[in-house]
């Protein structure tokens, strides 16, 4: 674990962004918390990350990882699909000869923006829809489950404006609504964020958020124009962090 946290900690500090990645869904946001920032239309993403027990739901009571594609079809719609690993152990399977990682949930999450920033006045938001692990066919289907499948399940609208400070500085508020159903991994409430990006390094943004139930700080790189890089401390303990192949098809 130590080993795995040095190696973020040097790539963190010796890499030299655009909208980017959440760790936890694979799509763009924040790190935990959803914005209405999105990608360049026909925007790729593949990637993975290393998820702390602590910022993953309670049947993840071990560190995890999961690993993800994303698409922005057009300006204003992003779909993902995120899968999560499971633990034999923690599935019941050990005793017919499996152990660690031999399974994973899945699910989809899709962005629709519905407002540019800008776009009918000067100080309008950006303001997008989004949710993910929406439906799971477990128990003949069922949308926004309270419990079983549907672990990451959420529902929210973002609003995002970036706001210039200092001559060329840029710091970005993002204020959003989150809903799910669920018994044991409620994200119900406000979720705030403040992004920013300084002016002699403009690959790099910083990044404080509340989740609608934790704190966190981070940051994110862009390297060599694909290679996305992204840390998180959650409640300014708990490390997670990923990387993401990016790439613009159009």
């Amino acid at each position: 674990m130590m080993k795995f946290k040095l190696f973020f900690i040097v790539l963190f500090c010796s890499l030299s962004l655009s909208a980017f990645s959440q760790l936890t869904y694979g799509t763009t946001g924040l790190l935990h918390a959803p914005f209405a920032e999105m990608q360049r239309d026909k925007t790729f993403m593949v990637g993975g990350n290393f998820l702390n027990k602590e910022l993953t739901p309670p049947t993840w009571y071990y560190h995890t990882y999961n690993y993800f594609l994303s698409v922005t079809i057009f300006p204003f719609l992003e779909i993902a699909y995120t899968c999560t690993l499971f633990k034999a152990e923690a599935l019941g399977l050990k005793p017919y000869g499996y152990s660690g990682f031999t399974n994973q949930d899945r699910y989809f999450s899709a962005r629709l923006r519905v407002l540019k920033e800008g776009q009918f006045w000067k100080y309008m938001p950006a303001v997008v829809l989004g949710t993910s692990d929406p439906f799971t066919s477990s128990g003949g289907g069922q949308v926004s489950t309270t419990e079983g499948n549907g672990y990451y399940s959420r529902f929210y609208i973002a609003a995002s404006k970036q706001i210039p400070v200092a001559g060329k500085e840029e710091v970005g508020v993002h204020l959003s609504y989150l809903y799910n159903d669920r018994k044991e991994y409620k994200l119900n409430g406000f979720a705030l964020g403040v992004t920013y990006n300084p002016s002699f390094h403009p690959q790099l943004r910083m990044i404080a958020e509340y989740d609608s139930k934790d704190f966190a700080l981070g940051a994110t790189y862009l390297l060599f124009k694909h290679l996305h890089v992204q840390v998180e401390m959650q409640r300014m303990k708990y490390f997670s962090g990923g990387l993401t192949y990016k790439i613009h098809l159009k």
